[in-house]
């Protein structure tokens, strides 16, 4: 019964030790970072929502720097945060074009044309 005893904190290390060792590099992570920042490049996030833009590159470029250092936890958490800020890029840069579609003279909101006004 001692034997058992002593041979579980070994087997507990080692099931640990097999659990941070299957934590790999967040590939698929880094892949949708840089497909969101893409797509909100595509959005015109340049022009409607550079801040956005501009923190998800920073983000990714952080995610590589700690992937490149093999800091994968750290890695795969700013690829996760640098996917979702370019998302919130692209849908902030696609409400400001069509606000400013709707604007225009000539175009119709989703109410309808406005009314047009009596001659005085």
């Amino acid at each position: 019964m001692v034997f058992a005893n002593t041979r579980f904190p070994f087997l507990l290390c080692a099931v640990l030790l097999a659990a941070c060792a299957a934590t790999g590099p967040p590939v698929q992570e880094m892949s949708d970072a840089r497909q969101a920042i893409a797509a909100a490049r595509e959005a015109g996030a340049a022009t409607f929502d550079s801040v956005g833009l501009q923190k998800a590159e920073t983000q990714l470029a952080e995610a590589e720097a700690h992937l490149q250092h093999r800091v994968y936890w750290d890695a795969r958490r700013l690829a996760v945060d640098a996917k979702e800020t370019a998302i919130a890029a692209l849908l902030r840069s696609r409400s400001v074009r069509e606000q400013g579609a709707s604007s225009l003279p000539g175009t119709t909101s989703p109410a309808g044309p406005a009314p047009a006004s009596l001659p005085p």
